[in-house]
């Protein structure tokens, strides 16, 4: 679907928009990928690691706070994906004003650009820190998130289709546990702190992030929020298969910080389906009708919630240790 067609993507330098366009380009003949940043050098590095596909790629300096530039981005557009967001949670805590102009105005620039352009789908990406949030990155996203699913009602017969996908930190990501553990165990430290001996987390691989994405594109018909089905594992597992020497010790819970991730939570179940390989939570708005369903999906049970902690999969030490090899090498 995305063959001979013009992409644009918000945060297009980040760890997330990296992969999507290498995947996209493995995949795909695209027309164009717009990298649309506001980081000069990270565009020039991408640029260089890029340059066999240069009659492909373009590269737009832009913040995403910047309604008109992004207008002017979208010209000729026919897919979105919006990836940019102030994300580190305790510079969301410590910068209230600067999260809110990036992650909802920004939402509501991005939106109307989507509308005025007329492009086809848009995709924003969310968090599970957005499912009944506790600090300030989780209820921007909560309001982005709802400004993306409501903004189809603005779109008509022939407007965008607007969708969300949801998941937790990636595998290896900056700011992300498997880093900070790597760093503690390059220093030669032998002991690697937890918060919360409870804790756990969902493992997700920037791969399967790309492919829930496409998978956004291909089904969504407007104001849908995509999961992917992913295992779980506990943070302890995690110090043991990075080190499995390591002594770990409990420090306590940060604030802002949950002992699980949820992605689905029993207020959903009502409107959520199961698939194969992911959920699909349906919006309740008067426009939306039954009919629009993905096909061989069935309604989850009620009262279901999808959390890291009641997952019927978790991954063992030593599946973790082989993951930590396979899914962060392609990274």
């Amino acid at each position: 679907m995305l063959n001979n067609k013009t992409i644009l993507v918000t945060g297009g330098t980040g760890s997330f928009g990296h992969h999507f366009v290498s995947y996209v380009l493995k995949h795909y003949s695209p027309k164009k990928i717009i990298i649309y940043s506001r980081d000069e050098y990270k565009q020039f590095v991408m640029q260089n690691e890029y340059k066999e596909y240069a009659h492909i790629l373009r590269f737009f300096i832009g913040d995403v706070r910047d309604a008109e530039r992004l207008h002017r981005a979208m010209k000729g557009v026919d897919y979105v994906i919006h990836a940019a967001a102030l994300k580190q949670v305790p510079a969301c805590e410590y910068n209230p004003n600067e999260a809110i102009k990036t992650n909802i105005n920004g939402a509501m620039n991005v939106i109307d650009a989507c509308l005025d352009a007329n492009v086809k789908k848009v995709v924003a990406l969310s968090t599970d820190k957005s499912v009944n949030p506790v600090n300030l990155y989780g209820g921007t996203k909560l309001v982005s998130d709802k400004l993306f699913c409501a903004a189809n009602a603005y779109s008509g017969n022939d407007g965008p289709r607007f969708s969300v996908v949801r998941y937790g930190n990636v595998a290896g990501s900056r700011g992300s546990v498997i880093p900070f553990f790597q760093n503690l165990i390059d220093q030669g430290e032998t002991v690697l702190p937890i918060t919360d001996f409870r804790m756990t987390r969902f493992w997700i691989s920037l791969e399967q992030g790309v492919e829930l994405v496409i998978k956004a594109l291909e089904d969504s018909q407007g104001g849908e929020t995509f999961i992917s089905k992913i295992p779980s594992f506990t943070i302890t597992d995690l110090a043991k298969a990075m080190k499995p020497d390591c002594e770990v010790k409990e420090i306590g819970i940060r604030e802002g910080e949950k002992l699980h991730e949820v992605m689905i939570t029993a207020e959903d179940a009502p409107r959520t389906y199961e698939y194969e390989k992911n959920y699909i939570i349906y919006p309740y708005y008067n426009w939306w009708s039954d009919s629009m369903v993905v096909p061989g999906g069935k309604k989850v049970e009620e009262g279901f919630e999808y959390s890291s902690g009641n997952n019927k999969e978790f991954l063992s030490v030593e599946e973790l240790a082989k993951k930590l090899k396979t899914d962060l090498d392609k990274h």
